[in-house]
């Protein structure tokens, strides 16, 4: 498998939670959820699918994490949701503190990380 980058990240992501938001997910969910055109998303469904971490049902367009795409989904999740609190908690307004997590939750060392988790108690 190859290394994901940042749009993949997000893509494993937000599937993630349309998933467990709406039950099924279509590439249209996505292109919808994230404001991206339905090519833009075909593309990035075809590399994912490629680097095997979805699966497309051929008969209902349906896409489902593999184990190792919800790994990576659940970890960025985590993180977002963690940082967001964590930023919100020191005085962040809650939509600046949802961007930022969107972009420290894939940059942040795995060290710092587990430092912001013990420190606001999510062990």
């Amino acid at each position: 498998m190859t290394k994901l980058q940042e749009s993949g990240e997000n893509y494993l992501e937000t599937i993630l939670i349309l998933k467990n938001k709406n039950g099924n997910v279509r590439s249209i969910d996505i292109a919808t959820e994230l404001g991206y055109t339905k090519p833009s998303i075909s593309r990035a469904m075809t590399i994912l699918k490629n680097a095997q971490y979805i699966t497309v049902d051929d008969s209902t367009g349906y896409i489902s994490l593999t184990d190792s795409g919800y790994e990576i989904a659940k970890a960025m999740y985590e993180r977002h949701e963690i940082l967001s609190r964590y930023l919100i908690s020191i005085g962040v307004s809650p939509e600046t503190a949802t961007q930022d997590a969107c972009r420290i939750e894939h940059v942040i060392s795995q060290e710092t990380f587990e430092k912001i988790k013990e420190n606001t108690g999510n062990k």
